[in-house]
């Protein structure tokens, strides 16, 4: 019986240092601020060794602390869902994911460095972009993606690249616009693509 209750009483330790951690890395995140595992672990109050007891690495962090932090596309996206116009809604997408990176940029941040050094890692980021993207350019799927499937496929790939925390970062740190200027651009030219494809649709 003392045995059982011994066990359990490290296992109730054990998810609240877990909880602990995460909590720590989601307020951090909240504030912008860089993220690391040492800042991280001295606001839970724990060791860097005990935050990588639970953690292996930052990027598995940082992913479990940002799990539901991004509404679903079509939440995302409610004011412009009864558009019809793929260019308003891709502007409205592109500005959403770029406020949100801005929000969260010390994770973000975190999270491109652990892509550039291990790709690997690369699974453990949300795939936001993505579905934001393939929801805004639901107008086209009976069109272009009728007509020229392989034409809606490039858009979707040209787009990934521009509605991007990397090219809001290139935009904002060798560029050297500030933040409202870098989300301004990248919608410019989100934009300017889809309305390149739709050209393409009229032409056809």
């Amino acid at each position: 019986m003392a045995t059982t209750q011994t066990d359990t009483g490290r296992s109730n330790q054990k998810k609240r240092t877990r909880t602990a951690i995460v909590e720590a890395a989601r307020e951090l995140i909240g504030t912008g601020d860089e993220v690391t595992m040492p800042a991280i672990a001295r606001a839970a109050l724990v060791s860097e060794a005990t935050a990588y007891r639970y953690f292996p690495d930052l990027p598995s962090l940082i992913s479990e602390a940002l799990a539901g932090a991004w509404p679903p596309p079509a939440e995302a996206l409610a004011p412009v869902v009864d558009s019809t116009d793929p260019v308003e809604r891709v502007a409205f997408a592109c500005e959403f994911l770029l406020r949100g990176v801005l929000l969260r940029q010390g994770a973000v941040r975190a999270m491109i460095a652990a892509t550039v050094t291990r790709p690997e890692a690369a699974t453990a980021r949300p795939g936001v972009r993505f579905g934001l993207i393939d929801f805004a350019l639901l107008p086209l799927e009976e069109t272009l993606g009728v007509t020229d499937p392989q034409a809606l496929a490039q858009l979707k790939r040209d787009l990934a690249v521009v509605v991007s925390a990397e090219a809001l970062f290139s935009l904002t740190d060798l560029c050297g616009l500030g933040p409202d200027d870098a989300v301004a651009s990248a919608v410019h030219t989100a934009t300017t693509l889809t309305e390149a494809a739709q050209r393409g649709i009229a032409r056809g």
